[in-house]
């Protein structure tokens, strides 16, 4: 009998086969019902097992090697036995179809993963093993009669893969599947509906639990309440449908998809576990760059107290994140659902909070959304991760192959400010609105909301803006800044806190004040109840991504007086009045009645307003770098509208400082630009503990500028939160990690799941199966293009031409035209490519040194004249003694290229896009500018420029050079043909030099957009220097793997830069100093019509605070955000009954 099956590939078809005959051996030689030894890796014939049971152990675990008599199951040692040559029978275990061999791996590591779902001793004839040897079956059965490329679940998996990747409707597949089934030959096994085909692949899928929940979200009937039939709080039926005709319907359902099997699959899948160790085994840790949260202090500190966790690389540190969106996509339909993600920060960047690695954990129903009542639904998840942390899950690491307890631990979480009140018990609404200032807010009463002001707290405290009353309140600022509270603190206030029950039933909405002592506190978080949750210093994250959004539409709605975008209203002007401040500023009554508006320097006029959007409708991006931002500008009305976080994202940073320059007072525009400025280096890939000291400093001078400038109206809650977002960097490290743009796209997938509209939660949750499910097969197949192997939009194609210059990554696009060059181009291009290749300096070298002459400027003419001629006779007698390949291309390079190149219009090179000056004409998009180091002078300096022309040179043994033909901008200093403010760097572009010099290798140039200057004029532009999406640094190592550059190419994120390439001088050498009136003088004042209410008396405003703290927010269920008086750091006098409405807590600038 032949046993070379026996160390084999398990699941191929041979060892299968093999399995069988040995089982056939078995009831030969024992019998059929017997229990026998069982010879699988595991048991190595130490165990007596059912047949059943052992027929699975062979398959699953593998059968001992060495057991090559099979003296335990009835083979006589003198029975004869084949030799077993195991070299040459390797190959025979091995399917042909390379395809195949994946998939079975795919099958072995999911059934190591099965098996341990069962805790390694139970029966292994539960229903997992079965639906998996029925799989298997599948995985041999081939799909129509002679059909040997595909088996049934080969050719099903790739079919599915196609289905989610190219997003296919149900109805699509399901025609796709008849017209192929009636296609193939007659036996075929292609499933008649997606139904069928799905149900195919349910042993590889991970399942949800669903559960019933309160309508008023009491409750959810789970554990303890499983077997109830009303609310254990609020006594409403479980049931919306219970009238005994049908199966009952509850009211709400949520869908509970456990993590613990999906944290054991990232183990057992061998194309992820060896990334989970990364963070520990493989990062580069300098102690000061922060390029991954695992350099961060909170992580750090996280290692020191809990050493035991920190010791396995492979214990799991996991992010938090959870926001609401609509389903529909449709606004006048209210409906609000919640996922929560998970996302495990083991990960290395170029895989850490990507899409294929995002958890969804909890899918949490419409349509009203749980506010504050979402720890209600978040219970079994926070029971998961107790149980993840005190007693972890057996996990098997398939990279090391052996077995290991899993633990894991949330660090933080991640969403919205709003969505940060949900999740941390703490308001983020009234007076003591900022969590982190905590009860030593400072805020203040104005006429339609609450400022945020008192940033010179934050000041060193003999700082002379402490002192200085004019320029901002009317008061002089001795406060210290406030403590930051520890999560100790945070429980010893929340010890004092009145505990409520959860839930929206209108008898538990009673109105109720608010004790001094819960401050904003709304409720006790559910997640201080895991160990390690106190001693946690970031917990909760502010989010970059809304707080920059909000920021830039404050600035962009005041400096446009954009309408219900502004800051600066009618009330703005009237608190400037009851503060007595900035007299200049402040409504004048006139004659009629009415009242005059000073026009104040923060703000465009309407010639200034259509400049500035024209110079938004003229900026053209570099490809992939952002999206169209010129459609946001409306010239005729001076407006922008429209503008989503990303937009303003790059607003803010780049465009801004820019527009401005024009006509805004270099105070203001001063001020804007050192605000981009902050968001720039803030939002760096890799920051350094010394920068984001520096940054909070520099905040802390901004937004005390900002405060000269701007009225208290324009300080919502969400500019001041600005001032903590350095410390939080410092704590948890780059914002890429903590902010929600990856949680965005990823809910925008979800809603795209959206197949049923009558039931959107079960549909997000049973497509978000099927997409699990293949996003893990995708990781295993081969010859289709998957999210992890899809080529990026700009690649490019490496050539290997034995020598440097012949090898660059150069992919043309677009047509050619194929023309001889003239003799003096020819010979230019000829020159600068010698010049310009590394395999030729030794022989430059060599004839520079030969040359006499006395004259340095004679001598480098000769030598430009006479060396390429030379260097042909050098390699001529070279090749007669030499022919390797280095030598023959040195041979072509030295004859120069021939007379006839291809011209493109566009190339991408190195994932980058350039297209020719005339081509990107007719495009939205500004591909065209690039920038090269050279020498001028005896200087080195950067050479400005326009891509003219892509040329491909020629040479003999089909060898080829790509070259650039550049027109180069005049940026002599001294003719003052640039000019460099220390920030901005622009350029005249009507004048060029160096047209003898106009190409450059095409690999040397980088490359750059232009913006016009509106402060220059026509002739100048502003140069923006960029790095590009795909660019990787730091940390990243084997960058020829093909599976990390796979997962580099497909970036979506939010632009950042690498690090900072714009510095801007120290923002506090850039003061407001001396008297600086705020009006302008060059515009009239705007009529207004005014009602001035009566001043209150003392008893009317008594009255009005007890109705204030006696508000409840309808919306939560929860009280009114309004703190007692007592610990509200506002004047009494300036309470009034508006500060606590609904409406102006909506004016708060969150973006939800």
């Amino acid at each position: 009998m032949d046993r070379s099956w026996m160390k084999g590939r398990r699941f191929s078809i041979k060892y299968v086969e093999g399995v069988r005959s040995f089982m056939s051996f078995v009831e030969n030689n024992i019998g059929l019902d017997k229990d026998i030894r069982c010879p699988c890796n595991q048991c190595l014939n130490a165990l007596r097992q059912s047949q059943d049971v052992v027929f699975a152990h062979l398959l699953i675990n593998g059968i001992d090697t060495d057991y090559t008599k099979w003296a335990h199951h009835g083979e006589t040692f003198n029975s004869p036995m084949d030799d077993i040559d195991v070299n040459d029978n390797l190959s025979d275990c091995i399917l042909d179809n390379e395809e195949e061999d994946d998939l079975f791996d795919l099958l072995a590591e999911h059934q190591s993963f099965i098996n341990n779902d069962e805790n390694n001793g139970d029966d292994i004839t539960t229903k997992g093993y079965e639906e998996f040897i029925a799989l298997l079956g599948k995985a041999h059965e081939e799909l129509y009669p002679g059909c040997d490329k595909y088996s049934r679940l080969s050719f099903v998996v790739k079919l599915l893969h196609l289905k989610v990747y190219n997003k296919w409707s149900n109805k699509s597949f399901d025609m796709l599947l008849k017209l192929l089934k009636d296609a193939l030959p007659t036996g075929n096994l292609i499933p008649s509906s997606y139904y069928e085909a799905k149900n195919m692949l349910r042993s590889l899928g991970l399942g949800y639990i669903p559960i019933h929940a309160c309508p008023y979200d009491c409750a959810l009937y789970w554990k303890e309440n499983e077997k109830l039939e009303a609310c254990p709080i609020c006594k409403t039926s479980r049931w919306k449908v219970n009238d005994g005709k049908g199966k009952k319907i509850p009211w709400k359902i949520l869908r509970y998809f456990p993590l613990k099997p999906r944290l054991r699959r990232l183990f057992m899948s061998s194309k992820t576990a060896v990334h989970m160790r990364w963070h520990k085994e493989k990062r580069n840790d300098d102690g000061n760059l922060l390029s991954h949260p695992a350099d961060s202090k909170e992580w750090k500190d996280f290692d020191a107290e809990y050493p035991w966790f920190a010791a396995d690389s492979r214990s799991v540190r996991l992010g938090l994140a959870s926001d609401g969106f609509n389903p529909f996509g449709n606004m006048s339909n209210s409906y609000s659902m919640w996922p929560v993600v998970l996302t495990p920060y083991n990960l290395p960047p170029w895989m850490c909070m990507k899409e294929p690695y995002l958890l969804l954990t909890l899918l949490i129903p419409g349509p009203l959304a749980p506010g504050k009542d979402i720890d209600v639904y978040l219970k079994p998840l926070v029971d998961e991760l107790q149980e993840l942390w005190l007693e972890g899950t057996q996990a098997y690491d398939v990279h090391s192959k052996c077995s290991f307890k899993l633990h894991a631990a949330l660090i933080w979480t991640i969403n919205d400010f709003p969505a940060y009140g949900n999740l941390s018990g703490w308001s983020t609404k009234g007076y003591l609105a900022c969590p982190i200032c905590n009860k030593d807010s400072s805020s203040h009463k104005l006429k339609s909301k609450i400022g945020y002001l008192g940033h010179r707290r934050f000041l060193p405290i003999q700082h002379r803006w402490r002192k200085d009353r004019k320029k901002f309140n009317g008061k002089q600022e001795m406060r210290p800044p406030p403590v930051f509270l520890s999560g100790y603190d945070i429980l010893e206030q929340l010890a004092y806190v009145t505990a409520r029950p959860p839930g929206k039933h209108p008898e538990i909405l009673d109105k109720r004040k608010r004790p001094c002592e819960d401050l904003n506190w709304v409720k006790r978080s559910i997640f201080f109840t895991l160990p390690y949750w106190r001693s946690l210093k970031l917990r909760n994250n502010l989010d970059v991504m809304h707080i920059e959004k909000n920021i830039c539409d404050n600035v962009v709605g005041t400096l446009l007086s954009i309408p219900g975008k502004t800051k600066d209203t009618v009330k703005a002007r009237e608190d400037l009045e009851v503060m007595r401040i900035r007299k200049e500023l402040q409504l004048v009554k006139r004659s009629d009645g009415r009242y005059d508006m000073p026009p104040p320097l923060y703000t465009m006029t309407k010639q200034e307003r259509k400049d500035f959007c024209q110079f938004l409708k003229e900026v053209k991006f570099p490809d992939a770098y952002a999206s169209n931002i010129s459609r946001c500008a409306n010239v005729v009305e001076g407006k922008v509208t429209g503008l989503k976080s990303h937009d303003c994202h790059i607003l803010l940073q780049r465009l801004l400082p820019v527009g401005v320059r024009g006509g805004m007072d270099a105070h203001v525009a001063n001020v804007l630009a050192e605000l981009g400025d902050f968001f720039h280096r803030l939002c760096c890939k890799t920051l350094s503990v010394e920068a984001l000291d520096k940054l909070q400093e520099d905040i802390i001078m901004i937004l005390c500028k900002l405060e000269m400038i701007y009225p208290p109206a324009f300080f919502d809650v969400m500019v001041h939160l600005a001032i903590h977002l350095p410390y939080e960097a410092k704590l948890g490290g780059p914002v890429q990690y903590r902010w929600m743009y990856p949680i965005e796209r990823f809910l925008s997938t979800l809603k795209g799941f959206v197949r049923n509209r009558a039931y959107p939660e079960g549909s997000i949750a049973e497509a978000y199966l099927v997409d699990e499910c293949l996003t893990f097969c995708s990781m295993y197949l081969d010859g289709i293009e998957t999210q992890f192997n899809a080529p990026e939009r700009n690649y490019d194609i490496e050539e290997d031409g034995n020598l440097s210059i012949f090898s660059t990554k150069v992919r043309p696009i677009g047509g050619s035209q194929y023309v001889p060059l003239s003799d003096e181009e020819l010979e230019m291009a000829h020159w600068y490519v010698l010049s310009n290749c590394e395999d030729v300096q030794p022989y430059m070298e060599e004839h520079l040194n030969s040359i006499e002459a006395h004259d340095l400027v004679r001598k480098h003419d000769v030598y430009k004249k006479q060396f390429p001629k030379w260097f042909q006779k050098q390699m001529e007698n070279t090749l007669c003694s030499n022919k390797d390949e280095r030598t023959l291309a040195l041979d072509s390079l030295s004859r120069g290229p021939l007379p006839c190149v291809n011209k493109y219009t566009g190339c991408i090179i190195n994932g980058v896009r350039y297209h020719t000056k005339d081509r990107e004409g007719r495009l939205k998009s500004q591909n065209s500018g690039v920038v090269v180091e050279g020498n001028h002078c005896d200087e080195v300096i950067d050479f400005y420029g326009v891509l003219l022309e892509i040329i491909k040179l020629y040479y003999l043994r089909d060898k080829h050079v790509y070259l650039f033909k550049c027109g180069w901008f005049n940026v002599d200093r001294q003719k003052s043909r640039i000019v460099n403010d220390g920030a901005i760097t622009s350029i005249r572009v009507d004048r060029f030099w160096y047209m003898g010099d106009p190409f450059v290798l095409a690999n040397q140039a980088k490359q750059v957009y232009y913006t016009n200057d509106p402060k220059l004029g026509l002739n100048w532009r502003v140069v923006q220097l960029f790095n590009h999406r795909h660019i990787f640094s730091g940390d990243i190592e084997n960058l020829d793997d093909p599976e990390i550059s796979n997962d580099m190419s497909n970036n979506e994120d939010a632009y950042q830069d690498e690090e900072l390439i714009n510095v801007l001088p120290e923002v506090g050498s850039i003061e407001i100093d001396g008297e600086v009136s705020l009006r302008r003088d060059d515009v009239a004042a705007e009529v207004v019509d005014v009602v001035i209410r009566r001043k209150r008396t003392a008893s009317e405003r008594e009255m009005e605070i007890e109705d204030a703290h006696e508000e409840v927010d309808h919306e939560s269920g929860s009280e009114s955000d309004v703190p007692s008086i007592a610990t509200a750091p506002v004047d009494k006098e300036d309470v009034s009954l508006d500060s606590c409405s609904e409406e102006e807590d909506d004016e708060l600038g969150y973006e939800n």
